[in-house]
């Protein structure tokens, strides 16, 4: 899917989203990618949540947001216990859901100014 918001000041946009990865700004990211406003974290190891670790994990919560959108593929899969308490410890807000769907949160929510992170697990066949 396509993506069109007009990008204010500089900031990290998701332009589109499908099978074969993330567009962010003018570049397709076609592996697992974290991003906020002024950061793109390339190759983040996950490929699927089950993959994912507290050192992934991490990772994003140096970037310090506000709010983290998990987006953990083509469907909405919640992560072992061990990461949800890690995210739960580390006090910052999150939301767990598809990659399309945390792709269009992200472009609303960094729009508004919000100090928001996504972490985006694109799944390869």
């Amino acid at each position: 899917m396509k993506l069109s918001i007009e990008k204010p000041g500089g900031i990290h946009l998701i332009r589109g989203y499908s099978a074969a990865g993330v567009r962010i700004d003018d570049r397709l990211h076609a592996a697992s990618v974290v991003v906020n406003a002024t950061t793109v974290i390339e190759g983040w190891p996950p490929r699927a949540i089950s993959e994912a670790t507290e050192a992934d994990l991490q990772r994003v919560l140096e970037l310090q947001p506000e709010v983290l959108l998990l987006g953990t593929g083509r469907r909405q899969e919640f992560p072992a216990q061990p990461l949800l308490a890690l995210l739960y410890g580390a006090r910052v807000g999150f939301e767990i859901m598809d990659t399309g769907a945390a792709c269009r949160t992200y472009n609303v929510l960094v729009g508004e100014g919000r100090n928001v992170a996504a972490a985006l697990i694109v799944e390869r066949d």
